[in-house]
C-alpha cells in the first residue's frame, strides 16, 4: 500500500486530499506545518508527499529543497499543490526539486494521474 503524507494548514483542503487519497487506496498521514511534516517524514516510510507552499512556520519550497538535498529523502516524490498560480511559482517549485506542481483547487483526476506516474512509474 502506498503511504502518502499531506502537508496542508487548511483543514478543508487537508480533508479533501485525505478523503480522495484514502478513497483510492492510499494510506494517508497528515501534517499541519513544516515542523510536524519533517518529524513525520523522519519517522515513517513514505512513498509520496503532497505539499502546500504557504505554511505557518516555513514555506513548502523550503521543505521541498531540504528533502531533495538529503540522501534519505531525495527519492520521495513531492507534489506541490498551491493557490500560488503564476508560472514563476511553478518554476521555483520545480527548481527546488518538486516532481510536480498543481494549482488549487486541484483536479482530483489529474492529481491521481500524476501520483500514479510518480509512484508506479
Amino acid at each position: 500500500m502506498v503511504t502518502a503524507l499531506i502537508v496542508e494548514d487548511s483543514l478543508t483542503d487537508l480533508e479533501i486530499f485525505r478523503g480522495y487519497l484514502k478513497q483510492n487506496g492510499f494510506n494517508v498521514l497528515t501534517a499541519n506545518n513544516g515542523s510536524e511534516a519533517l518529524e513525520k517524514i523522519s519517522s515513517n516510510q513514505l512513498d509520496l508527499i503532497v505539499l502546500d507552499v504557504v505554511l505557518p512556520d516555513r514555506s513548502g519550497f523550503e521543505i521541498c529543497r531540504t528533502l531533495k538535498n538529503e540522501a534519505n529523502t531525495s527519492q520521495i516524490p513531492v507534489i506541490i499543490c498551491s493557490t500560488k498560480d503564476t508560472e514563476m511559482d511553478k518554476f521555483w517549485a520545480l527548481k527546488q526539486g518538486a516532481d510536480a506542481y498543481l494549482y488549487k483547487p486541484v483536479d482530483h483526476e489529474e492529481l491521481l494521474k500524476i501520483i500514479n506516474q510518480l509512484v508506479k512509474g
